[in-house]
């Protein structure tokens, strides 16, 4: 398999992947919260911040696919704007990032991720945030791998 990057810049082949993302999204949710996660967030999401510049969909195809199966997406990272709600200001983050199980542990993610780092630095936009639960060591590893540093904590009290 060689897989190809290529970023979707039309919303409508992106709103083709909202359940993708949905499903991606929903696992992370799960994680972090006992809440449900809201159904349809991705398309809603979408269709409110797509040509926003903090918004990139990158997906992994594979090219040497037979023509019967081009366009599968085994991996996607999707970045949107994080919106400080006292400051107004925004920066990207990743909004949902997934890997096929069959491919993880590959690179792909974190190509992904430098994929969409690319394009966002195009729009000059030089900073990326993720998410991490507290007590996801592994993500939190994987993040600083990959050149993430923590820089502020949110704190939650119950």
């Amino acid at each position: 398999m060689k897989l190809q990057l290529r970023q979707v810049t039309q919303l409508d082949e992106a709103l083709g992947l909202a359940d993708r993302i949905d499903r991606s999204a929903a696992e992370f949710h799960a994680q972090v919260s006992d809440l449900p996660y809201p159904a349809g967030a991705a398309e809603r999401a979408l269709r409110a911040r797509f040509g926003a510049p903090e918004t990139v969909l990158v997906v992994a195809e594979d090219e040497s696919a037979p023509p019967s199966e081009r366009g599968r997406v085994w991996g996607l990272c999707l970045t949107g704007p994080f919106v400080d709600p006292l400051f107004g200001t925004s920066q990207p983050m990743v909004l949902a990032l997934h890997v096929d199980p069959t491919l993880r542990h590959r690179g792909v993610a974190s190509e992904l991720v430098a994929r969409a780092g690319e394009v966002l630095a195009s729009r000059n936009l030089h900073t990326l945030a993720a998410r991490a639960s507290h007590n996801d060591d592994a993500l939190v590893s994987m993040g600083e791998r990959w050149g993430f540093v923590r820089s502020w904590e949110l704190m939650v009290k119950e």
